[in-house]
């Protein structure tokens, strides 16, 4: 819905306080909200260059100015601090780089929001921090920035604030500072984690009242019509 994609049943979206309805994806980028996915959807067969200005090729007469496409591309990735050769296909990139394709790609077109799909799932610590470093220096440009993730101490890292969602609903929003690790959990389970700890230790505590009820001495079935056939 915040892409376009599709249209909101009930609510509204707002940007910059404004509210908004994008009927597809090209209204939401013009808006400049740009969504990076957690499967990275760029062409391995195209250069890192052509990957990032694919569709907005700049041009002369109608064919593609390569030297400015290459200038601009280094110009961007400089902006983040990236040695990447842009002349590469990115299909021999790794991963992380290619994810830092993407983002540029994403604040190439004026982005104001940028929506990260589990951008950390494939990373590496190391990578990870390097995107943690791009992602502040956006935040301090003005980008904000909505960081999907499962890795609740990369939340804890990163967010200023946190939203809760279960099962297609919202639990509620917070300022990262007033919710402690575990208050958060419970939010998401929808249950508090002493009674979790409770429902856990019920099957222990039934199984364990079975054995004691069970006199050690009583044979086991096989035993007892074991002896009952000697004594026939």
């Amino acid at each position: 819905m915040l892409t376009g994609v599709y249209t909101a049943d009930s609510g509204v979206v707002a940007l910059d306080g404004q509210q908004v309805s994008f009927t597809g994806p090209m209204q939401a980028r013009a808006a400049g909200v740009s969504t990076v996915y957690q499967e990275v959807n760029l062409c391995p067969n195209l250069s890192v260059a052509e990957n990032i200005f694919i569709g907005r090729e700049p041009r002369i007469l109608g064919a593609i100015n390569w030297r400015e496409l290459r200038r601009r591309a280094r110009a961007l990735l400089a902006r983040l601090e990236l040695d990447i050769d842009v002349t590469a296909a990115l299909g021999t990139c790794s991963l992380a780089v290619q994810q830092m394709v993407a983002i540029a790609r994403a604040i190439d077109i004026q982005a104001r929001v940028l929506i990260l799909d589990e951008p950390t799932s494939s990373l590496d610590s190391s990578e990870v921090a390097q995107l943690f470093r791009i992602m502040r220096q956006l935040q301090n440009e003005g980008i904000a920035i909505l960081f999907v993730t499962h890795f609740l101490d990369q939340v804890y890292e990163v967010a200023d604030r946190i939203t809760v969602l279960r099962n297609g609903r919202l639990v509620g929003e917070y300022p990262t500072a007033e919710l402690p690790q575990l208050a958060l959990v419970e939010k998401m389970i929808g249950k508090e984690l002493d009674a979790l700890e409770r429902l856990d230790e019920q099957p222990k505590r039934e199984l364990a009242a079975v054995e004691a009820s069970t006199p050690c001495s009583r044979p086991p079935s096989w035993a007892a019509r074991a002896r009952s056939r000697r004594s026939r």
